[in-house]
């Protein structure tokens, strides 16, 4: 009997729209003779849908028509089965929509990558595709991310973190930031990605105004110095705690000086859409790159290892994908950031290797049952008799008291 694979994607993000394209890309990828592929659709309100057209991407054109003729549905734990039901539901009939046996989130960005979908799903008891809560959560934290690389022994830049009580006196954040960094630097939302609210700042004014940006996507941003002879390089690694690999490294080609929003997803909207559709060996929308990246044998060596040290010492599982600087004027490499839940799930890395997309796909989701059963062998509850003859009256201590 084939295995149910829910994949969801969209959810209340920024990056809404993107992880629709990921998801539906991967959803014509997947294995039909090994797994049945349940598409689930989150609303920007986080409500569930299924239907017939909630994997089709020319749908998502109109989406409150696409909604109009799709079934919303909550997830009910039944002894130890997990359906998708109908609601509201009917007085008649059956409102079992699916049974799922394994989740695949494929969702970018707040809400919903940051381990908060993640925690839902765990607490269904589904094998669940990716990072645990823990791991999403950490990497989705640039400031917590960076922390626990440090104690690693991975090069981070020098950062610091700053909160909506800090903008109140914006001048006196100003003066802190002035003299903590020499410009240019760099002011990050701490907890979003596809460059959204980052803005470089080489002076007072420019800094003003990044500090405005980023303070509109986060209540918390993250300052740091911008390296100003810059080479980017993405790598991805797939695997778990106990093994994992690293794919070929790519340079994204960049119009501006930051890798941005419009450079990733925007660039060839057209492209965007037929990518989307047919799962083209391109990747997300028309990102310009080159792969293998124009580095040395050493340089790739280093960060194909960096990466999977991170991805380890993280706590990774699945496929992330890690982001690395290259400071030419010194030749340092630099951990950026990582994509617990990278767009297109950076399969377009792992063709120069050899593994095909299908075969990514099945790889993730064989990790999420191992992970699965390797959780069925910890104890997590047992029967005790603490709350026998317990009362509760005026002046208790309490349990612990």
């Amino acid at each position: 009997m084939k295995l149910k694979v829910a994949v969801l994607f969209g959810g209340k993000s920024t990056e809404h729209e993107i992880s629709i394209i990921s998801a539906i890309q991967a959803i014509g990828h997947i294995n039909k003779e090994k797994y049945e592929v349940v598409p689930v659709y989150i609303t920007k309100n986080n409500d569930f849908y299924v239907g017939e057209d909630i994997g089709k991407i020319e749908e998502y054109t109109h989406i409150k028509q696409l909604l109009a003729k799709s079934t919303q549905v909550v997830w009910v734990k039944e002894n130890d089965k997990v359906n998708l039901v109908r609601y509201p539901m009917k007085k008649f009939g059956n409102n079992v929509m699916s049974q799922v046996d394994v989740a695949f989130p494929i969702v970018h960005g707040t809400n919903v990558e940051d381990g908060t979908l993640q925690g839902f799903l765990a607490t269904l008891g589904l094998p669940v595709v990716g990072c645990d809560v823990l791991s999403s959560a950490v990497g989705m934290n640039k400031y917590v991310m960076k922390t626990v690389l440090k104690d690693n022994d991975i090069p981070v830049l020098d950062c610091k973190c700053y909160t909506w009580k800090d903008y109140e006196d914006v001048d006196t954040l100003v003066s802190k930031i002035e003299s903590t960094f020499e410009y240019p630097v760099i002011i990050k939302p701490l907890n979003l990605g596809s460059s959204i609210g980052i803005k470089k700042a080489s002076d007072r004014a420019s800094l003003l105004e990044a500090l405005d940006l980023g303070f509109e996507f986060s209540k918390k941003i993250l300052v740091e110095h911008a390296i100003s002879k810059l080479k980017e390089i993405n790598c991805s690694v797939l695997g778990d705690y106990e093994s994992a690999e690293a794919s070929e490294c790519e340079e994204p080609i960049n119009s501006d000086e930051i890798l941005s929003f419009e450079d990733k997803y925007i660039g060839g909207s057209k492209g965007s859409a037929k990518g989307a559709k047919s799962g083209g060996s391109k990747g997300m929308a028309s990102l310009k790159r080159k792969i293998p990246a124009d580095i040395s044998d050493e340089m790739r060596d280093k960060i194909r290892k960096m990466a999977v040290d991170a991805f380890i010492a993280l706590g990774c599982s699945g496929v992330s994908r890690i982001d690395f600087m290259i400071d030419m004027e010194t030749n340092e490499v630099y951990f950026n950031e990582i994509n617990t839940i990278p767009g297109s799930l950076s399969f377009y890395l792992w063709e120069p290797l050899g593994m095909k997309y299908e075969h990514l796909l099945d790889n993730m989701i064989q990790l999420a049952l191992k992970a699965d059963r390797e959780n069925h062998k910890v104890v997590y509850s047992f029967e005790t008799n603490v709350l026998e003859g317990v009362k509760l009256g005026g002046g208790s201590k309490g349990s612990k008291g």
